[in-house]
């Protein structure tokens, strides 16, 4: 199980979870416990270990208790000198410890509630290196002091100075130097973290590796090789920004090393020097590049929110942060699980306290008559307790360490998923959400396999394993059952709606009020600054409060997140739970014809893949000025463009030559489309007119006199034409030809003006003619209903003008380039910016399937980007100035482009 990684590098009997929470492990000496019985003197041979609040004695013999005395419950520690009596045998000096408590831990090597033992005893010890035992005493003495004092601020202020005395005192032993070519970069003071303990160290950071050396030798030197490294997060721990984590996997729960950093600038230099070695390997992430991959179906809903847990700090290292996953079945009576009825699912609208409607009256009451600082939940949804209520099967100790050397009560234990999950709805303050092992693949946290003592219940019975709904054989079938519900049509659908509440808009302000999702405001980022509360003793009392209480995760996003796009994903999905074929998965085509559809699409998705072989086939200069657009015939055997230098020039594909060209003005032409027939080419000018021309009769059909400065673009749908300019506005006009040769006049009837806020440089439809959308000179993208012509998203993106926009295949996101060299992916349905790529250029056009995108850049190459790792595929060279126009066929095969060289190219792919 990915939690206890980190207890795998260490088989001792020991561990720092035998330690008090907030506790240090210092040093380790070997000793002997001397005890007398009957007269007689026995030693028992094992480490003497000296923590910061307590004496920790662990025999070498797995029969003997460990003996753990709290400093505070000592009333005398003393250095007894050596005996020299040439009468008697000599006596080595010994350390004595007077106490009130002693606690026996591990008794017969057995994992079980601590024994503690209260009354006067006195200890004897003697250390195996004679010459160090005075020091220890000293060393202890003034430890004990520290525990004695009042003031709990006190107490960890003298410890942290013995700390960093001690780190000070100490540096990493380049000895453990993997080559004697390593070159240390950097070396600093810091802890490992690890579940409820931390353990202060050397970090060495080299050319080659980070190593990590315990002040205290416990484990040995931990090295990771940076060229392995494939994740970095900084993290907040203990609520500053001083935590990193390194993880050497890609979907990995857990890391394979979380540090704290003593200031945030040690871990920044750190963070940014790991980095640079990333680069080789993977791009950091975003929480909308993540989002895209998901919506598209490259990540399931289980790596979705492992991405999203990683990326709102939660970490299995931290378990006041531990990564939270929902609660998605709401059955667990039945005898079979229904995942096609929406009954068996949970609400993932609401939070868990608003799923039972009276408990929520009954807490809302309360919130009503609260005063400020008000919540409506007064426990959380994720706290280490109850993290450690699902796995104490498996990590006992952690629970001993958590609850004081105790177990919970039997009846409270985890004894049933159908009970906890019934508790959750209807007890007046448990709240909590699941965690990722529910979805995982080891079931040892549902089964007693360490055939531990738990107790008994009120009814008689054992604490054994959990019991389990009886749709599931056993533990192994409910982990497979429950994760295919997480990647159910239901869950992929209404998963959004669970994330807006955690990690989105709902978390937090008026929405969570309205959405019933308000806990109390220590468990949300910077909630408060425990560095202003002057007060030590408060400031630590504030500090473990917030810790064991629980912490909201990092807030996300700030918009509605968008839903899943659920066939393409199921097409994808892999899960042998789900015994469906590919057709019953697939949407059902509404086209007669839909084995056509289904080729053309396989089809298209074989050219996207092998867009990076793309091959000129020929380049014509046959304009004066940049080409600004380009349109084919229905046959491909004509191509026609338009260039600023105001022609618009048809060229024979089959020739090889330019057959006509045709001037309408003296002013730059901006873009050309083709209508439906085939007839006629369309063509915009900066005269502010648009021009029809006849292909047959070879000349000007009509004009369209429509706006008050440049028409920019243009585009077409059942008789609509589209017109953006300059003025800043779209206007859209219903065209109609009084008789269907194509000589006779068209009608415009003006049907709609789309006002904007600057001046309109591109405009495009979706593949239905539904949506419009229109990018303007201030960076404004606008999406329309081209029904209503209402503005559905309005989001400024781009730092300057927006150069070229479309919608993608299936209508759910829009690309935007501009000349802030920005690309942009937006949600259509939310107006969030999902994908933001810096790219190394201006774009000026594109053509792109959704995922990936061909782009033409200022300096004359085409592009291959690939949105899912925001990477360049592929780099082709082609022209020798800026691509200004790009046309793609309709089975992505063929490509034609222009640019500022005048000229234009024709590409097609290798087959």
């Amino acid at each position: 199980m990915a939690f206890f990684k980190t207890q795998e590098r260490t088989k001792e009997r020991f561990s720092l979870l035998l330690l008090d929470l907030e506790e240090y492990y210092f040093e380790q000496h070997t000793a002997y416990h001397v005890t007398s019985k009957s007269r007689k003197e026995k030693k028992i041979r094992g480490s003497f270990k000296v923590c910061s609040r307590s004496i920790i004695f662990d025999p070498d013999g797995l029969a003997e208790p460990i003996i753990k005395i709290p400093l505070r419950d000592c009333q005398k520690i003393e250095f007894v000198e050596k005996e020299n009596n040439p009468f008697n045998d000599p006596r080595p000096p010994a350390i004595t410890v007077s106490c009130e408590q002693v606690i026996f831990i591990k008794e017969s090597n057995v994992i079980a509630p601590y024994r503690n033992e209260r009354g006067s005893e006195k200890l004897t010890f003697e250390l195996e290196d004679w010459s160090k035992t005075e020091d220890v005493v000293q060393t202890l003495l003034q430890l004990h002091r520290a525990s004695c004092l009042d003031k709990l601020g006190d107490q960890t202020a003298m410890i942290a100075a013995n700390l960093q005395s001690r780190l000070a005192r100490s540096s990493f032993d380049k000895n453990w130097f993997q080559s004697v070519a390593e070159k240390p970069h950097m070396e600093c003071t810091v802890e490992m973290v690890m579940p409820l303990v931390s353990n202060p160290g050397h970090v060495c950071i080299t050319n080659e590796n980070l190593y990590f050396q315990p002040l205290n030798g416990h484990p040995h030197v931990i090295q990771i090789k940076l060229n392995e490294v494939r994740r970095i997060y900084k993290r907040r721990h203990g609520l500053r920004p001083l935590g990193l984590e390194v993880f050497c996997s890609e979907n990995n729960l857990c890391s394979d090393i979380y540090l704290k950093f003593y200031n945030p600038a040690d871990r920044d230099e750190i963070y940014y020097y790991i980095a640079t070695f990333l680069e080789n390997h993977i791009k950091e992430h975003t929480a909308e590049s993540y989002m895209l991959q998901w919506q598209r179906g490259h990540l399931s809903n289980y790596e979705y929110l492992l991405h999203l847990n990683n990326l709102a700090d939660r970490s299995c290292n931290d378990l006041s942060q531990y990564p939270v996953f929902p609660w998605v079945i709401a059955d667990y009576t039945s005898t079979q699980l229904d995942l096609t009825n929406a009954a068996t699912f949970r609400d993932l609208s609401k939070p868990i306290g608003a799923l039972n409607q009276e408990r929520l009256d009954r807490l809302l009451a309360r919130y009503r008559g609260m005063p400020e600082p008000r919540f409506i939940y007064g426990s959380h949804y994720s706290s280490p307790g109850y993290v450690l209520f699902y796995l104490f099967r498996v990590a006992p100790e952690h629970m001993l360490c958590l609850q004081n050397g105790r177990y919970d009560h039997a009846d409270r234990m985890f004894n049933s998923i159908s009970e906890t999950w019934k508790n959750c709805l209807e007890g007046a303050t448990d709240f909590k959400e699941l965690i990722p092992e529910f979805y995982g693949n080891d079931s040892s946290f549902l089964e007693n396999r360490l055939s531990l003592d738990l107790g008994r219940k009120q009814n008689g019975t054992l604490v054994g394993d959990v019991l389990l709904p009886p749709w599931a054989l056993d533990a192994r079938d409910f982990l497979k059952k429950h994760k295919s519900a997480l990647e159910s049509q239901y869950v992929s659908e209404h998963l959004h709606e669970w994330i807006d509440l955690v990690f989105g808009f709902k978390q937090r302000g008026s929405e969570a009020v309205e959405a019933h999702n308000v806990f109390h405001p220590l468990t949300y980022e910077g909630g408060i600054d425990c560095d202003s509360i002057e007060d030590t003793d408060q400031r630590i009392a504030m500090l473990t409060q917030i810790l064991e209480f629980g912490q909201t995760p990092k807030q996300l996003f700030t918009s509605p997140h968008p839903q899943r796009i659920t066939p393409r994903f199921q097409n994808i999905t892999r899960s042998s739970s789900i015994n469906s074929t590919v057709g019953e998965l697939s949407p059902v085509s509404l086209c007669e014809d839909s084995s056509f559809e289904d080729l053309t699409e396989e089809s298209r998705k074989m050219a996207w893949g092998n867009m990076g072989n793309l091959n000129r086939i020929s380049s014509h200069k046959i304009h004066k000025e940049a080409v600004t657009g380009i349109a084919v015939t229905r046959d491909g055997a004509s191509i026609f463009s338009t260039s600023q230098d105001s022609t618009l020039k048809m060229f024979s594909k089959e020739l090889k030559e330019f057959q006509r060209s045709i001037s309408f003005s003296n002013m730059a032409l901006s873009s050309c489309l083709m209508l439906a027939d085939g007839k006629t080419v369309v063509c915009s000018s900066w005269d502010n007119n648009v021009y029809f021309y006849s292909i047959p009769y070879g000349r000007r059909q009509d004009t369209l006199m429509g706006h008050d400065d440049a028409v920019s673009e243009i585009c077409w749908f059942d008789d609509r034409l589209y017109t953006a300019s300059w003025d800043s506005t779209v206007k859209v006009w219903q065209c109609s030809s009084n008789n269907q040769s194509s000589h006779k006049k068209t009608k415009f009837e003006l049907l709609a003006e789309l006002e904007h806020d600057a001046g309109v440089n591109t405009v495009s439809l979706n593949p239905a003619g539904t949506l419009l959308v229109s990018g303007c000179k201030d960076g404004t993208v606008t999406i329309w209903d081209t029904s209503s012509y209402q503005t559905l998203q309005q989001v400024h993106c781009h730092a300057g003008t927006v150069h070229h926009s479309a919608f993608s295949p299936d209508s759910r996101h829009v690309l935007t380039v501009g000349d802030d060299s920005c690309m942009k992916v937006i949600d259509v349905q939310t107006g969030m910016v999902i994908s933001s790529v810096k790219a190394e250029e201006e774009q000026r056009c594109f053509c792109w399937d959704g995922s990936s995108v061909l782009c033409g850049g200022q300096s004359g190459n085409l592009l291959l980007w690939d949105l899912l790792s925001n990477t360049v595929i592929s780099r082709i060279p082609a022209h020798s100035g800026a691509v200004t126009a790009m046309w793609m066929n309709e089975l992505c095969n063929t490509v034609i482009t222009g640019g500022e060289d005048k000229q234009i190219m024709l590409w097609r792919l290798q087959s």
